[in-house]
């Protein structure tokens, strides 16, 4: 698949998904906005690394000729947008080679680890070959996957959180260095500041793995500079309103902070909406590619993102999902943990990653 292409289906918010014989289903009402057609991009080398849209499959020949999977994840939000295009180019290579794959890809409005859990219960009454979860809560959901596999449910997870360590799921694709993530972003931010400053982080959704884990690594990294202090730990639940509220009222409580570290791909935006808005110096660091961050980057309100591949994310979780389904078990053909990277990108790249990825031409 070219890279226009895909650049065009990704200039789409919430991204369209093409339906195909193999079709899949989502819960999502928002109407697709018209893709924009644009000359290639000349890409700096970061924004080229971040994410690989050229994916083909190996040469494993699947068993059956169909396949019928269940993908759940934290909440409905543009980033898991981008994981499902990824999956739809491996839906349409298996097409191609006269495989059909069906697959329900749902989550809720708001992130809730009961949620997942009900939705979780309930596939697993059905007749899917292989049932995978983006982690809301590892502390509440791993149980129930450990319950779903004693059962002989194929289960795995994906995205960018994984469930507790021991948990009996088969394998798990996507981020396994959300820790180090925290880390980077946080090391770039005190070296902008002089590894000196009041800072504050913004978490996302309590217990998921990936915001508590990039946390984590954001609070040890302040812990090792003397002259630095996190004033204020905030969870936003992924909500961009709720980030905004919260960094206004840190603001409020610190008008001297110095930085904030934001966990997940909204909570950027939130944070540099108050930033602007009270025209505070506070420097952003944060997560992803949500659009509107990738403006405030290139206007320099935000000072680097640490962007996610959620492109292959999205097609390696249904390549080894079809493995899995067929009776494989991690090993020669896939590895129990699938690692997909994580690019940090600065001012420079913001141009050309609007342009890659939304056709958004400055």
């Amino acid at each position: 698949m070219g890279l226009k292409m895909i650049k065009n289906m990704l200039a789409v918010v919430p991204a369209a998904m093409l339906c195909l014989t193999a079709c899949s289903a989502y819960e999502s009402g928002t109407e697709a906005d018209e893709a924009v057609e644009t000359s290639e991009p000349l890409m700096t080398a970061s924004a080229g690394a971040a994410v690989d849209f050229d994916h083909d499959l190996d040469d494993y020949e699947p068993l059956k000729d169909s396949y019928n999977f269940y993908f759940t994840y934290k909440t409905v939000h543009p980033w898991w947008d981008a994981v499902a295009l990824g999956m739809e180019d491996a839906q349409r290579q298996f097409l191609d080679k006269g495989i059909s794959i069906t697959y329900e890809y749902m989550a809720p409005d708001a992130a809730s680890a009961a949620d997942q859990k009900e939705r979780l219960q309930i596939a697993e009454k059905k007749a899917y070959d292989v049932i995978g979860v983006d982690v809301a809560d590892e502390n509440i959901i791993s149980p129930v996957l450990d319950k779903m596999v004693a059962d002989g449910v194929k289960v795995m997870t994906f995205s960018s959180s994984d469930a507790c360590e021991g948990c009996r799921r088969i394998a798990y694709v996507g981020n396994t260095h959300n820790y180090e993530d925290g880390v980077d972003l946080t090391e770039a931010l005190c070296e902008k500041l002089g590894y000196k400053g009041k800072v504050a982080i913004l978490v996302g959704s309590k217990g998921a793995p990936c915001h508590e884990d990039r946390a984590r690594g954001a609070a040890d990294t302040v812990a090792g500079y003397p002259d630095m202090e996190v004033v204020a730990t905030e969870y936003d639940m992924d909500s961009i309103d709720l980030a905004y509220e919260l960094t206004l009222q840190i603001l409020k409580d610190c008008p001297d902070l110095d930085g904030i570290i934001c966990c997940n791909m909204s909570n950027p935006v939130g944070a540099a909406r108050a930033i602007t808005e009270k025209n505070s110096k506070a420097v952003i660091v944060g997560m992803d590619h949500d659009q509107e961050a990738l403006h405030y980057l290139n206007d320099g309100v935000i000072y680097c993102l640490g962007v996610q591949d959620c492109y292959s994310i999205g097609f390696d979780t249904l390549q080894i999902a079809v493995k899995i389904a067929d009776g494989n078990m991690p090993g020669e053909l896939f590895s129990e943990k699938t690692n997909e990277k994580t690019t940090v990108i600065y001012q420079k790249d913001a141009a050309m990653m609007l342009e890659l990825l939304y056709g958004d031409v400055l």
